[in-house]
């Protein structure tokens, strides 16, 4: 490991922190703040969708369990520098590969063949972009992919920080619905419980809940979920009968 200073244009010493060319930390990150603001990750505009009758749903979706997966990462840690974010993060035990999400869209596959540090870089950054990790198994089961790490948003000063919306939070959201099947955009298998959000507002893996349908784990995003809009998973034609509601929804 080198150490090296050198001086800003302000005048003041930063030293760098670098692992085989690589850089890992910086005491004086590049300023984040004149990115331009996170667009959605799709450029379809949604159809206006009023909403109707409020009514419960036959289903309700329950607390999905995250037994059985790996944990998440830990020790998250990113620095913006030159125009790209570059982040770091502990190993998992029998973990073989980590994705690395910005605002649930894909910008890493980092796979684990015992390297000494495990980095990602994103770049294409934007601000306040919400960075979530998760560990993979090299199996074909839902539970390969293991749970999803708190978000890590990218502040103005160019450092990642842990983010959470706080507890007890309630806001006023457009509620839909969907039946898909398959796997998620988050790599879960979709079914009750399972929702879509625009995770530039509501990270993947954030846990809510959502007066007349129950609780909801963020998992899946959508091409029309875009901005205070959230998606839940009803079984066949209770999606359909579900409708567009504006329902409270609460940070739990």
């Amino acid at each position: 490991m080198r150490r090296r200073a050198f001086w800003l244009t302000t005048g003041l010493v930063a030293s760098v922190v670098t692992f085989g060319g690589i850089n890992l930390s910086s005491a004086y990150a590049d300023s984040a703040a004149g990115l331009k603001t996170c667009p959605h990750f799709s450029n379809v505009k949604p159809p206006n969708r009023p909403a109707g009758p409020s009514h419960n749903s036959k289903s309700q979706g329950p607390k999905i369990s995250l037994a059985g997966r790996l944990p998440a990462p830990t020790g998250v840690t990113g620095t913006y520098s030159k125009g790209k974010v570059t982040i770091t993060f502990k190993r998992v035990s029998g973990a073989t590969a980590y994705r690395v999400w910005r605002n649930a869209q894909s910008v890493a596959w980092v796979s684990d063949w015992g390297q000494p540090a495990l980095v990602a870089t994103d770049s294409a950054p934007c601000r306040h972009a919400n960075y979530t990790v998760v560990a993979l198994r090299s199996d074909a089961s839902d539970k390969s992919t293991g749970q999803i790490s708190g978000a890590y948003r990218l502040e103005d000063g160019g450092k990642l920080a842990a983010f959470r919306l706080a507890a007890g939070t309630k806001f006023s959201y457009k509620v839909t619905s969907y039946n898909d099947m398959g796997q998620t955009s988050s790599g879960y298998n979709a079914g009750l419980g399972k929702c879509a959000v625009d995770a530039r507002f509501i990270p993947l893996g954030t846990r809510f809940k959502v007066d007349g349908y129950g609780y909801c784990y963020a998992a899946d995003i959508g091409l029309w979920i875009q901005g205070k809009i959230v998606d839940v998973w009803l079984p066949g034609s209770q999606a359909d009968n579900w409708g567009v509601q504006q329902r409270t929804i609460t940070i739990i």
